[in-house]
């Protein structure tokens, strides 16, 4: 048996011990692995640096290195994480609707894991932490892929969530990480038909595609995310200002980070300079259209076309001036992954139509891309932000790990 099938076959016989546990029982694990992770800090930091060092070895730019990078304070947040998935309803078993039959046959729609989750993502180790215990608090066995660049880190917090599990006195099966990072065994999980149940990626437009169009196992798509700011004609300028900022600086290798401003004409000449301030605090560089080359001068690079379609991760920021908001609608339509856009808008027609015609997970009015967070939502951690339409969109958490399944009782009854 190969590698990926040997964990699939673990996680098949594991996967009823967590989907058949009561809400007790998994929220006593997610507090052991919160109690753990916060013990075992030095332990996670020095694994952590050794990839840090291997990333600065290796050329990654200081905006990929943050995705990577842990903290004392970040190994808290994970830990905090943990204890909100414990206050959160617990998905698996409720009664989604029902229904008696005019023979008297009673029917009920029930929530249900989904049985084995594979999540394959890159860089942020954080991941290994928030998917493993949003699968525990569903009811789910998960078997994660992380990338090549965070393998120390997520070695050790797999370690101390299954040490965590079988301190539960439950198998650590149902939490694993593979740990061979080459791209035979992502393929494998794409085709590990009959053990994995679901595969999502989580992680880079290249990681993404190579899992939809290679998968032969059921995909969630999780998006990538080229994010757009529409600057209306009437507006705030310092909360248009504040907002782009935020939206670009606060965490720029995030998915919900932006990517282009499309900038009202009539606003232009004022707005665009405002933003060019702030943005040279942080060291931004812009890529523009002509105009606003022309307006800022020739510290903007020239914007192509690839500048619209990409999603940088990084202190690079394209610009386009639009002569009005259908114009701005229309290129976000052609160069939109559909993840999260917003509108900086006084005008209350402008911002219902831009929510309307916007056709992405989350649309936003005179507030932050960065806010597209299954925690900003209430939903506790989230496993990814789902830019599809079939099943689940927008933040995935703990109800978006479930499925259902019809329960059926009568009383003798026979179809004629």
């Amino acid at each position: 048996m190969d590698y990926i099938s040997q964990l699939g076959e673990n996680a098949r016989k594991s996967k009823a011990s967590i989907a058949n546990a009561s809400t007790k029982d998994k929220n006593h694990i997610l507090e052991v692995i919160a109690a753990n992770l916060l013990d075992n800090t030095e332990r996670i930091l020095e694994s952590n640096k050794k990839d840090l060092e291997s990333a600065k070895d290796n050329g990654i730019s200081d905006a990929m290195s943050d995705r990577l990078r842990l903290t004392e304070g970040r190994i808290k947040d994970m830990a905090y994480a943990c204890m909100e998935l414990i206050a959160l309803k617990d998905p698996a078993g409720e009664v989604i609707e029902g229904s008696v039959r005019p023979n008297g046959m009673k029917i009920t729609k029930t929530r249900v894991p989904m049985g084995v989750i594979g999540i394959i993502y890159e860089s942020r180790p954080n991941v290994t932490v928030d998917a493993a215990t949003l699968c525990i608090k569903s009811g789910n066995a998960v078997i994660l892929r992380g990338g090549r660049e965070a393998i120390n880190s997520n070695k050790v917090l797999m370690d101390i969530m299954r040490e965590s599990v079988a301190e539960c006195g439950f198998p650590m099966d149902i939490v694993q990480l593979v740990c061979d990072t080459s791209r035979e065994t992502a393929s494998a999980m794409m085709k590990a038909n009959g053990y994995i149940d679901v595969l999502i990626p989580r992680g880079g437009k290249g990681l993404i595609n190579a899992v939809v169009n290679n998968a032969t196992v059921p995909v969630i798509e999780t998006g990538s995310g080229n994010c757009h700011i529409y600057i209306d004609n009437t507006l705030d300028l310092d909360m248009a200002v504040n907002i782009t900022d935020n939206g670009k600086t606060q965490r720029p290798s995030v998915c919900n980070a932006l990517e282009t401003c499309l900038v009202h004409k009539g606003i232009a000449e004022t707005f665009l300079p405002l933003l060019k301030e702030r943005l040279d605090k942080h060291n931004v560089e812009l890529r523009g259209c002509s105009e606003t080359v022309r307006i800022l001068g020739d510290s903007v690079k020239p914007a192509t076309e690839e500048d619209y379609a990409t999603e940088y991760n990084d202190y690079i920021f394209a610009i386009k001036v639009v002569e009005n908001i259908e114009e701005a609608i229309a290129h976000i339509a052609k160069y939109s992954t559909g993840h999260s856009e917003c509108i900086i808008t006084q005008n209350i027609s402008n911002a219902e139509k831009f929510q309307k015609e916007v056709d992405s997970a989350c649309v936003y009015v005179n507030c932050s891309t960065r806010f597209t967070d299954g925690n900003e939502f209430g939903l506790g951690a989230e496993i990814g932000i789902s830019t599809q339409r079939l099943h689940a969109r927008g933040p995935m958490g703990l109800s978006e790990l479930t499925t259902f399944k019809y329960l059926i009782n009568g009383s003798g009854q026979t179809r004629e």
